[in-house]
């Protein structure tokens, strides 16, 4: 049989389950989830294969009406994210439907010259008279490929679309050997496994005013890894918020971290962290290019 090799980017609005489909297209994690918006700050590549496909998904942030310099990185990842690929996976949180947020997203992926694949996401969740409803509405404004209804949750209809991308992919050689899974480097992948952990346990109380930076990455004799990261944060207050009473909640984002991470990079892994206030991380040129991000005036 012939190979096939192709670039999907995946883009919708924050929180549309993007981060989630692509993992579950995979078969195993690897972009960071959590159920707050706009928690995928960069450009991920996860690599799904189907019989002799090789679907290469870049995993966009959600795009939003950007306000601060971080924000229109993010925002300008993802249209990069979506330059010269194959395919525009377009997902859309089938719940909320047609928001006036995503209003403009809408306009703008209708003036794509890429081909459009129209994913409603949370199908589990949503009546089908809407499902049907917010279809056929799409179907008359992006006039895609097609519209396939998943849940990435529960990976309803995931098999089905993994199936339809192998096909829809050009023929050609793989861009990775088969056993690589994302484009992400361990020093990445580490820096997004706390970045989670920080969203996941401190919800509402610490939004987005965080970074996370792998400082020092060292292999160990002994096959494990030394990771030291720093945790950025704007205000004092805030530092109290990530250490807790007496350092127990930092304590607690590390364990978890490291229980994630370990499995991940296939060894034991040694993980320390310590925040510092940094007031204008946001305006830090070196901090973008360790997360992935270029910068944007």
């Amino acid at each position: 049989m012939t190979e096939r090799c192709g670039l999907v980017a995946v883009v919708g609005a924050p929180n549309a389950g993007k981060s989630t489909l692509v993992n579950a297209l995979v078969g195993q994690k690897v972009a960071i989830v959590s159920p707050k918006a706009q928690t995928t700050r960069v450009r991920l590549m996860g690599i799904a294969i189907e019989g002799e496909s090789q679907i290469l998904l870049v995993d966009t942030p959600g795009i939003f009406d950007p306000k601060r310099r971080l924000d229109r990185a993010m925002v300008a990842a993802a249209w990069e994210g979506a330059q010269d690929a194959d395919l525009i996976l377009f997902v859309i949180d089938a719940k909320t439907g047609m928001t006036r947020r995503i209003e403009p997203l809408i306009e703008a992926i209708a003036t794509r010259r890429e081909p459009k694949l129209v994913i409603l996401n949370k199908v589990d969740v949503t009546p089908k008279g809407e499902l049907l409803a917010l279809a056929s509405a799409l179907h008359e404004r992006l006039n895609p490929e097609a519209i396939m209804m998943v849940s990435a949750s529960t990976g309803d209809g995931v098999a089905d679309l993994k199936a339809h991308l192998a096909q829809r992919v050009h023929e050609g050689p793989w861009h990775f050997p088969e056993d690589q899974v994302s484009d992400a480097t361990d020093r990445m992948l580490a820096a997004e496994v706390t970045r989670e952990q920080l969203y996941l346990q401190l919800h509402a109380e610490l939004p987005y005013a965080c970074a996370v930076e792998t400082e020092k990455y060292e292999e160990r004799g002994d096959g494990s890894v030394a990771i030291h990261q720093q945790i950025l944060v704007a205000r004092d207050s805030q530092k109290a918020i990530v250490l807790g009473a007496k350092g127990s909640r930092l304590r607690e984002i590390g364990s978890r971290a490291r229980a994630e991470l370990a499995p991940l990079l296939g060894r034991k892994v040694h993980l320390f962290l310590h925040v510092k206030v940094k007031p204008d991380w946001e305006e830090d040129r070196s901090l973008y290019r360790e997360i992935g991000l270029d910068w944007v005036d």
